[in-house]
């Protein structure tokens, strides 16, 4: 039987246990969004440090609470920072996200995310289409060929992404966020609906990217399931306590930073979520 209220407690824990340890999440991540990333993980209670070099990735996922490792706009560096920044990582049992964007453009890309599937995350974070690409490109139930992505945009629905989230969830041994107008998060064995946002996220770039950067704040303090779980939470819950108070994208922006910050640990646990068994 699914205990609803002790997931809840979990969420109440981790989110006060960030407020109050202020842990280091690292981040190699997408330059578009770089500085969105780095706020909203302020905003939550943690600590933000951004690195491309190989040796500066080793010292984050070495010294951090969790690293969050994004795809978007690829440098060439990457090619060696990437890689070798995941196997530290899990070699030390370090917990890590990986946030898989805009696979199937080019054959680093490409390349990289295949070395990845070694080197289990702790998180895997994106959109529907995303998900059932990754795990096609790792052999796993549920998934389908990369070319089938476009872009950045999902094509496939949270529903349709349901096996293959929970194939990567059991293979990783950790937890998979699906993005979408209802949100999934499972770890293999539960699976859960967590309702909320705003449509204004699709009108700002970086919403995706700095929810995989505070997904990787609370892992540091939390399970995978639970880091995956909170921050899902939490960015629903502000995108919906911005959106009463916003207008057009800019102002939305501004008041779901201010709303991150603002969220109590109870309001997190009890917005709105659905569970099921897998």
């Amino acid at each position: 039987m699914v205990n609803k209220e002790e997931i809840q407690n979990q969420i109440i824990q981790a989110v006060e246990t960030v407020r109050r340890t202020n842990p280091l999440a690292g981040s190699i991540t997408n330059t578009v969004t770089m500085n969105f990333v780095a706020n909203a993980q302020l905003a939550v209670g943690g600590s933000a440090a951004m690195v491309y070099l190989p040796d500066e990735g080793e010292f984050l996922a070495k010294a951090g609470g969790a690293t969050y490792i994004n795809m978007g706009t690829l440098l060439p560096v990457y090619e060696e920072t990437l890689p070798h920044t995941a196997k530290v990582l899990y070699d030390t049992g370090k917990p890590w996200i990986l946030d898989p964007v805009a696979i199937g453009i080019g054959t680093l890309r490409t390349q990289l995310l295949r070395q990845f599937k070694d080197y289990k995350p702790s998180v895997v974070r994106g959109n529907a289409s995303e998900i059932i690409a990754l795990a096609g490109l790792w052999g796993l139930d549920g998934g389908t060929d990369v070319s089938n992505v476009r872009g950045v945009d999902s094509t496939d629905s949270v529903n349709a992404a349901k096996a293959a989230a929970v194939a990567l969830a059991k293979w990783t041994g950790g937890a998979v966020a699906v993005s979408g107008e209802t949100d999934l998060i499972t770890d293999g064995n539960l699976i859960v609906f967590s309702q909320g946002g705003s449509h204004f996220m699709e009108k700002i770039t970086g919403f995706g990217c700095s929810l995989g950067g505070v997904a990787a704040v609370y892992a540091a303090a939390a399970s995978p399931f639970i880091a995956a779980l909170t921050s899902t939470a939490v960015y629903n819950l502000a995108g919906n306590r911005a959106e009463n108070k916003a207008d057009a994208p800019g102002s939305f922006q501004v008041q779901f930073l201010d709303e991150l910050y603002k969220a109590t640990a109870e309001d997190i646990a009890d917005n709105p979520l659905e569970i099921e068994e897998v």
